[in-house]
């Protein structure tokens, strides 16, 4: 829509910095912050509660009052009236996430929700994997954020406090790999950049470097932010 304010699409694969950097984007601008990965997380919480039964996943969620809300610059999955955000990386929800994920009813809610969360009166940065080809193809500015799978290894095991060795590095790169592939070739809404989006690639950057780029980008862009 014309009159609705501006939507940055960030999408990239798993571990590429996704999320920080939109968020670090987002205080840049004066935006608001969204982790579509986290809603997703969110849904996954509330099919691992249903006992796995995949049917139910919709109406639980909207049984248990899963919505966005506005919270420290960011809006944020609340569930049970509660901040979701403690319930979203434990080993289990990491493990089904992608999965649960991939489901076109649970994509067709999720999709609903975050399109509603652009409606308000103030930009918003949103990260995902499908922003910029199936959430808001029309988002004036779309940037498509990658390293190799060997830096997001390095980068996601420091993040997490673990020793990033040759061995564990070459471990998560593999897992990193196979996510990557999962995500590109599922049928609905896979992982791929949009022909009209900009490529950043990290590898080479620290997480300012990264900022600075596509804050600079979005200002040539959307000359009014």
């Amino acid at each position: 829509m014309a009159d609705r304010p501006p939507v940055i699409a960030i999408d990239g694969p798993a571990a590429s910095g996704k999320s920080s950097t939109a968020a670090a984007v987002a205080r840049e601008l004066g935006a608001l912050h969204l982790d579509s990965g986290a809603l997703y997380r969110a849904m996954t919480v509330v099919y691992l509660d249903a006992l796995g039964d995949e049917t139910q996943v919709v109406g639980r969620a909207e049984q248990r009052g899963l919505e966005l809300r506005e919270a420290g610059g960011a809006l944020v999955p609340f569930l049970d009236d509660g901040d979701a955000e403690p319930l979203l990386r434990t080993p289990a929800v990491n493990q089904a996430v992608s999965r649960v994920s991939a489901w076109p009813a649970v994509r067709a809610w999720v999709t609903a929700r975050l399109r509603e969360a652009a409606s308000g009166n103030r930009p918003v940065v949103f990260d995902g994997r499908d922003i910029g080809t199936a959430v808001f193809p029309d988002a004036p500015v779309k940037i498509f954020l990658t390293a190799t799978p060997e830096t997001r290894a390095r980068r996601r095991l420091l993040q997490q406090g673990l020793t990033a060795d040759a061995a564990e590095i070459r471990r998560e790169a593999a897992a990193l790999v196979e996510r990557d592939r999962k995500d590109s070739t599922r049928p609905v809404a896979p992982l791929k950049r949009a022909e009209d989006a900009e490529l950043l690639d990290s590898t080479e950057l620290d997480f300012s470097e990264a900022v600075g780029e596509i804050v600079r980008l979005v200002r040539r862009r959307l000359p009014g932010l």
